[in-house]
């Protein structure tokens, strides 16, 4: 069996979920299965009108990259790819895309969601909102909804 691939980029511009399949199928006979998941900036019922994303440079792609490893022990797979948007970020723009390759496809629905859950608690981003009317929101707290998520997998 071929290793397994991985991809991490934490970036300003925007990215292309096709490519990122390409990138871990291309030439691969055991890939039985893809699965991406693309999170997107909401407009907050027409409140917000941008997202701004900050991270901790090195130590972000080192977190992703520790998380997606992981996932790739834990459930077999192929190859795993998580990119993930910084800067000021518009309702309808992409913010993040998670996806796995693995031969079947429940491996690559857990390793999906596995590093989902840990990327929203565990690597070093931050939130701040920009309202619609143009004031500067506030930073975005944690949710016990995403500690919740990530507590599954223990």
């Amino acid at each position: 069996m071929a290793s397994a691939l991985l991809h991490i980029a934490v970036q300003a511009a925007d990215f292309d979920a096709a490519e990122e399949a390409k990138r871990l199928t291309a030439g691969r006979k055991d890939v039985g299965a893809l699965v991406q998941f693309i999170g997107y900036c909401r407009d907050e019922n027409g409140t917000l009108s941008a997202l701004e994303l900050e991270h901790y440079p090195g130590m972000a792609e080192a977190e992703i990259s520790r998380i997606s490893q992981e996932a790739i022990e834990r459930f077999g797979l192929i190859g795993m790819s998580a990119v993930h948007r910084f800067g000021k970020i518009a309702p309808g723009e992409q913010i993040v895309l998670i996806s796995a390759a693995a031969s079947h496809r429940q491996a690559a629905f857990d390793g999906a969601n596995f590093v989902m859950d840990f990327l929203k608690t565990s690597a070093p981003f931050w939130k701040k909102e920009h309202a619609a009317d143009g004031s500067e929101g506030g930073w975005v707290e944690a949710r016990d909804a995403d500690d919740a998520a990530r507590e599954k997998w223990k």
